[in-house]
């Protein structure tokens, strides 16, 4: 499968992670190829990747947010879930991992994931349905930091079960009254982060396998966060626990 990513940074990054095949790239006629265009350019030349200089309308046809540029790229490159536990233990550090249970929004999902490769996780589970997938608006969303990441699509019932197993304690991001203050909760060992979708929260059996709810501490009048800015408010304070190390 072949898809067109759109957009400086998403495609800047896909060439520098190089988990992709390349096909082509595509700028618009009388762009200005100065700085990070100029990096693309000069990467595709060391790659030997066809260039294509197109009117702006057939980049308008691919994406209306293209900025001048569009590669053209195989499929995202999901990874399996044993992929991301050896990215922990080769590094020598305990799991940091985020689920996202059934997100709906592309823009949520590269939020996150862009948040996620900031902060150092070791990878991210998204569910086999019912889930968005890293699609080209989800890469340009993130910023490229997608291409960075490692994202396996898995039965999550079965691999909270197999995270469980490992040591690693699964921490559901929740605003019900079952759920304890983030004070009480230690972010500090493995862990595997679970956020649920933007509606419904997690589904009741993801909610039910995790080992403890954790709440944030909300002061306004606002009724709560949506799942991009809680999932990465929570990562950030996991990584603070871990001494931003």
């Amino acid at each position: 499968m072949r898809e067109w990513i759109c957009g400086r940074n998403a495609v800047y990054e896909t060439l520098r992670a190089g988990r992709r095949h390349v096909f082509r790239l595509r700028l618009a006629q009388g762009v200005q190829e100065k700085g990070r265009l100029a990096e693309i350019i000069q990467i595709c030349q060391q790659k030997g990747l066809p260039l294509e200089r197109v009117a702006r309308q057939q980049l308008d046809a691919l994406n209306a947010g293209h900025q001048g540029i569009a590669l053209e790229a195989s499929g995202y490159p999901y990874c399996a879930m044993q992929d991301i536990l050896a990215r922990s233990e080769n590094l020598s550090e305990p799991a940091f991992i985020l689920i996202l249970d059934a997100l709906q929004d592309p823009q949520n999902l590269g939020t996150l994931l862009r948040t996620a490769e900031c902060v150092g996780v070791h990878g991210v589970l998204l569910p086999l349905r019912q889930t968005v997938t890293v699609t080209p608006a989800v890469v340009n969303a993130s910023s490229g930091a997608s291409e960075h990441l490692l994202i396996a699509q898995t039965n999550l019932a079965q691999a909270i079960k197999t995270l469980k197993e490992a040591g690693i304690w699964v921490i559901g991001l929740e605003s019900g009254v079952q759920a304890q203050s983030v004070e009480q909760v230690r972010l500090d060992g493995p862990l595997a982060l679970v956020v649920g979708s933007e509606g419904q929260g997690m589904r009741s059996l993801t909610r039910e396998a995790c080992d403890v709810l954790m709440s944030l501490p909300m002061r306004g009048r606002v009724e709560s966060l949506n799942a991009a800015v809680a999932g990465s408010v929570a990562l950030y304070l996991a990584w603070q626990a871990r001494r931003f190390s």
